[in-house]
């Protein structure tokens, strides 16, 4: 079990962690129904909080950002000679949690993307974990939520008896939700985005070698040029341009923490 701290990426801190090490935080949150929100960071995700101050401040006052993509656990190498044996894939993650939660009889709410891959992912995970418990799901309304509508979902899924929630907005806004929701459902939340349609079937994931060269970005790419191509062609460079930076020492990079001032989005 690996925990070697919390490190600045270009403001955003990322935890220098493995597997095992975060799924123990989490079972340990949802056994005793306590708050921990979890986000599983590519660069896009960290890219969100260098452009945005704002969102740079909820990521880091999230209680776990694990590194998802290979860059981002290959910038924790290069900046602070962190030498993770693998990164923290969110769909993996979410595998990983599932399993533990099986094996203890802890119950999982899905929230977020469409009823029916909501349907064909609470399918493959029972099948694949038969004892897992899914206590509740509904699919995101793809808008922003009222304050009454956010108090009911809350209220929805503290009722459900559940012990995480398994969270697929999309980066930005899972993130955001998990910041906003975290004290209000007191429950791990765990902010996976891709992996919902990836165990759903719904969204091929990449050859294992791409994923192990960092090339994951592009098999996506391929797959939905006209959504993703200004995240992966303008970003991408932006993000090695600032790690260069960083690492020379010519830009510091200062963490960010909540201050009370973020915005209230309540997208769902």
């Amino acid at each position: 079990m690996i925990n070697e701290g919390k490190y600045s990426i270009l403001g955003v801190n990322v935890h220098a962690v493995d597997y095992d090490f975060a799924v123990a935080k989490i079972i340990s949150a949802a056994e005793t129904k306590s708050p921990c929100s979890v986000s599983a960071l590519a660069v896009h995700g960290v890219m969100t909080g260098f452009m945005d101050s704002v969102h740079a401040r909820r990521l880091n006052g999230m209680d776990l950002v694990v590194p998802d993509g290979q860059p981002v656990r290959w910038a924790l190498r290069w900046l602070y000679k962190k030498r993770l044996t693998d990164r923290v894939y969110g769909p993996n993650l979410t595998q990983r949690v599932a399993e533990a939660f099986a094996e203890r009889g802890l119950s999982v709410y899905l929230y977020g993307s469409k009823q029916e891959v909501l349907n064909k992912f609470a399918q493959n995970l029972t099948q694949r974990f038969p004892e897992l418990k899914i206590a509740g799901m509904e699919p995101s309304k793809f808008r922003r939520l009222t304050e009454y509508e956010r108090t009911e979902l809350a209220d929805r899924i503290k009722a459900s008896g559940a012990n995480a929630i398994f969270l697929g907005l999309g980066c930005p806004r899972q993130e955001i939700w998990a910041y906003e929701y975290r004290n209000l459902v007191n429950i791990p939340i765990l902010a996976v985005g891709a992996a919902f349609d990836f165990h759903a079937g719904t969204l091929p994931q990449a050859p294992k070698i791409m994923q192990d060269l960092g090339l994951e970005w592009l098999y996506r790419l391929i797959q939905e040029p006209k959504r993703l191509w200004r995240r992966y062609v303008i970003l991408n460079p932006l993000y090695v341009w600032n790690i260069f930076l960083q690492y020379l020492g010519l830009k510091k990079f200062v963490p960010g923490v909540p201050d009370g001032s973020e915005r209230i989005e309540s997208y769902g």
